[in-house]
Parts: structure tokens; sequence; C-alpha cells
């Protein structure tokens, strides 16, 4: 287990991970620290706690959003790729259609 020393809102964590994830563990937590110094900002030094209780609250609310957007779309895709589809037999069936005509015609040609 891989430990990775991280900072947040000025002060340095000690936080243990599977080996070769570092790299994305110092990703999150400089995304954590951005929240927490926002917040920090916004409403003064609230104490450690609060600030990243304030801090989770808010990815956590922008994960749920993200979860929302995502949920919306794949029944977008969904109700796209059924009209594809009925479109898609609507061709064939004009294809056919047109094909027999074509067929007829030359045979009453021949």
């Amino acid at each position: 287990m891989a430990q990775v020393n991280v900072e947040v809102n000025g002060r340095p964590y000690a936080v243990g991970c599977e080996d070769g994830q570092e790299a994305h563990l110092q990703d999150l937590a400089k995304l954590f620290d951005q929240q927490v110094r926002q917040i920090s900002q916004d409403m003064g030094q609230l104490g450690d706690t609060r600030l990243f209780l304030m801090g989770g609250l808010l990815l956590a609310d922008e994960l749920l959003d993200a979860r929302n957007r995502l949920a919306a779309l794949q029944v977008e895709v969904g109700r796209l790729q059924a009209d594809r589809a009925r479109v898609e037999t609507k061709a064939v069936s004009a294809l056919e259609a047109a094909a027999s005509k074509i067929e007829k015609l030359a045979a009453e040609g021949a």
C-alpha cells in the first residue's frame, strides 16, 4: 500500500492508497482542496471539520447532479436508438417495396 502526502486548506495529510493510484489520489485531493478553499473564502475559517463536511457535501451534490444528468442522457440514448431502429425498419420496407416494383416492371417489359 502506498502512502501519499496531500495538502488540504494548507495542512498536510498522509493518506494511504493502492499502489499505482498515487497520482489519482493527488488529483482528488487537489479537487477537494479547491472546494474547501472556496468555502473558506466565501464563509471565512470555520474549522477543518466543518470546512471538510461542507466541501464533501458540495462535491456530493455535484456528483448527484452528474448522476441525474447521466441517467437522463441514458434514457435519451435509448429513445434515440429505438427511433433509429424504427426508421431503419421503415427504410428496409421501402427499399424492399421499391425493389419489388422494379422487378415487376422489369418482368412486364421482358
